[in-house]
């Protein structure tokens, strides 16, 4: 009964899975649409000095505008992640993990939707980049590149805190199996520990019979 149990699909964790991913594609899309409509490529509008910029480009690269000229190359890359989160979505069970998964699948999707549908063409669309933070990072990226990066932030926390898809902490059920054996191994000390007693009784019963012999 606990397999079944087990196999079944978390519909809580879909569904998070789900909001997650559509609200970082909505996130995207929509911030990208206004960014186009309302400025022009290479146009600079410092928000907040260095700290922010809105900087329009188009990038026909990887995310922060790396490895330009290879667009179609990570369209099939992107694909190729998209339909994998989407076969293994039924295996999640925690949220924690829905959230990393819904966060990787709306990013990836925010700029795969560029790289299919925006010019010059279908699988080499330019992807539109325009957040700037160059105290940070000299790159320049978007809403989706932000999502994709939250999304490995949160995935190595809960890898190094031992947090299993099922939202079982793996590394305490271990820690709980070496206790285990600890407590079994109690228990031959305690049979140790009883046994010099009874090897003190032995002389005490041959004692009784020499007394009584020195008596006669």
């Amino acid at each position: 009964m606990a397999r079944r149990a087990t196999a079944k699909v978390s519909f809580r964790a879909l569904l998070v899975l789900a909001v997650v991913a559509l609200g970082a594609y909505a996130l995207d899309q929509i911030s990208k649409f206004l960014v186009v409509t309302n400025l022009t490529e290479g146009d600079v509008v410092r928000v907040l000095d260095d700290v922010l910029q809105l900087h329009f480009v188009r990038n026909p690269g990887a995310a922060f505008s790396l490895a330009s000229g290879m667009t179609w190359i990570f369209s099939i890359i992107a694909t190729g992640v998209v339909v994998f989160i989407v076969w293994f979505a039924g295996r999640i069970r925690s949220v924690a993990w829905s959230v990393v998964f819904g966060l990787l699948l709306g990013g990836v999707l925010g700029n795969l939707t560029d790289r299919l549908l925006r010019e010059p063409g279908f699988g080499v669309g330019q992807v539109v980049d325009f957040i700037s933070t160059p105290w940070m990072i000299p790159a320049i990226y978007n809403v989706a590149d932000m999502c994709i990066v939250v999304s490995m932030g949160i995935f190595m926390i809960l890898t190094i805190r031992g947090i299993g898809l099922d939202g079982v902490r793996t590394s305490g059920s271990a820690a709980a199996g070496e206790g285990t054996p600890a407590t079994d191994s109690d228990s031959p000390t305690d049979s140790r520990s009883e046994s010099p007693s009874r090897s003190d009784a032995a002389p005490d019963g041959l004692a009784g019979p020499a007394s009584t012999e020195s008596a006669h």
